[in-house]
């Protein structure tokens, strides 16, 4: 007979063994961060798995301002979501997403529109029926569009306005690109919106932008065979082309470049711009000199290592940060500076100066390492979290076909050096720069006055 101990003992040694096998597959998914692709149904669908309790599924939609055809219809289609479908009404879809915990959202951006849920993982099958239900029968009733979707872009709108900073950058993108990916975010509070935006209009731009061929399903926190289990189920009466046979407007992005003033007396702000690059030509020097000229400090109690925040350390009141906007055939590198009037001035004067000087080659070697490093960094964390990686591999999958290869840019980073730095700004200062100043035009500076060609 075998004794309680033994069995005990045996239990043990066999729960330690699970144990290090799901560390070791939980340690190989979070190693990677990467989506493992396939098709269900035609639809275009993309998973990770890392054994967690909670899923985030979303639907990303290749409808983003840049491909809207009249202004507004893409904060109209993401307002939309869990409105009331031929199914269900908005009170019921809110009612029994609360009763399961989830969060559901919506959003919209120059290239995609997200649709998502969130949830307790085995409440998949509700929430992935939910959204194909989302994307194929809403209503899109004129009640809602005037009580719900008009009242939030209005209060959307009002946001923008005051938001000089936000508007300094939405302005830069139209001086940079004209149309595409220099449409606004949001339809200007002046522009006469209402004969371009109405429920009718919306409807017609989800049938095209909700399309098999223009969307794909995203999950994080879900397996590969239940998704399509369930994706097979729900999704396969989505349409596999507009109902009425319209297609998107996808026109190469051009860089124009320039400079607008803008006079307001919400604050002040000036994005100084250049052209980057896309997904489709990545060019690790981009990113790289986003993280060098920088502006704000990554450590605290520190000033931080990044050149421009070295330069405005004694400016009072400015804030100022780089980015290094990424989109699939395009880029924009952008300084953005926000404060006092006299504060943005000397922050643009000290920009063109720490551009020059790294075109010089004066950016010490220890500098670009540190910017290597965050860049490096900056890129697999934004790969790893939620969100950002499912618009990502989202907006990869919709564009080229597959999720973009964060580990593969992160590698070519990695050989960025002192020297390729010093000939990308100058390459940059060399050309066009895109400069959007809004605030006091009395005090802020043109492009000129600052060394900059527009």
């Amino acid at each position: 007979m075998i004794s309680r101990s033994s069995l005990a003992r045996t239990a043990q040694q066999a729960t330690r063994q699970a144990c290090r096998v799901q560390r070791r597959t939980y340690a190989a998914a979070a190693s990677t961060g990467s989506y493992e692709t396939s098709d269900v149904t035609g639809l275009k669908v993309a998973s990770r798995d890392a054994h967690g309790p909670t899923t985030t599924l979303a639907v990303v939609a290749k409808a983003g301002t840049r491909y809207q055809p009249l202004p507004g219809l893409s904060v109209g289609l993401a307002e939309f979501a869990f409105k009331n479908t031929q199914r269900r009404s908005a009170l019921r879809i809110t009612r029994e997403s609360e009763l399961l915990g989830g969060q559901l959202a919506s959003s919209h951006s120059r290239e995609a529109v997200v649709v998502e849920a969130s949830f307790l993982r085995e409440d998949l099958p509700y929430f992935t029926e939910l959204l194909a239900e989302v994307i194929s029968l809403t209503k899109y009733t004129t009640h809602e569009f005037h009580e719900d979707v008009e009242r939030v872009l209005h209060a959307k709108q009002a946001v923008l306005n005051a938001d000089v900073a936000a508007t300094a950058l939405d302005n830069a993108h139209a001086i940079a690109f004209h149309t595409g990916l220099g449409s606004s975010l949001l339809p200007s509070s002046s522009t006469p919106y209402q004969k371009y935006l109405n429920e009718e209009y919306i409807a017609s731009y989800a049938d095209v932008a909700y399309a098999k061929p223009n969307i794909a399903l995203i999950a994080d926190g879900a397996s590969p065979d239940s998704l399509s289990k369930w994706v097979g189920q729900f999704f396969k009466d989505v349409p596999s082309a507009p109902r009425s046979g319209q297609t998107l407007k996808t026109d190469a992005t051009k860089y124009f470049g320039g400079e607008q003033r803008t006079s307001s007396s919400a604050g002040n702000s000036i994005v100084i711009a250049f052209p980057g690059s896309g997904y489709d030509s990545t060019k690790p020097e981009h990113a790289v000199l986003a993280a060098l000229l920088g502006g704000q400090s990554t450590i605290k109690w520190a000033p931080g290592f990044s050149l421009l925040a070295k330069a405005t350390a004694g400016t009072s009141g400015l804030t100022v940060n780089t980015s290094n906007l990424t989109y699939s055939d395009a880029g924009l590198l952008a300084v953005q500076l926000s404060g006092p009037a006299a504060s943005v001035r000397k922050g643009a004067e000290e920009t063109a100066k720490v551009l020059k000087s790294i075109a010089d080659g004066q950016a010490s070697q220890e500098d670009v390492k540190k910017a290597v490093a965050y860049a490096k960094f900056n890129l697999l964390n934004q790969n790893q979290l939620r969100q950002p990686s499912i618009a990502l591999a989202g907006s990869g999958i919709v564009n080229s076909g597959k999720p973009y290869d964060s580990v593969a840019i992160a590698k070519a980073i990695d050989g960025v050096s002192a020297e390729s730095i010093k000939t990308a700004a100058k390459t940059l200062l060399e050309g066009k720069a895109t400069v959007s100043t809004v605030g006091d035009l009395f005090v802020l500076p043109y492009a000129e006055e600052i060394g900059l060609r527009v």
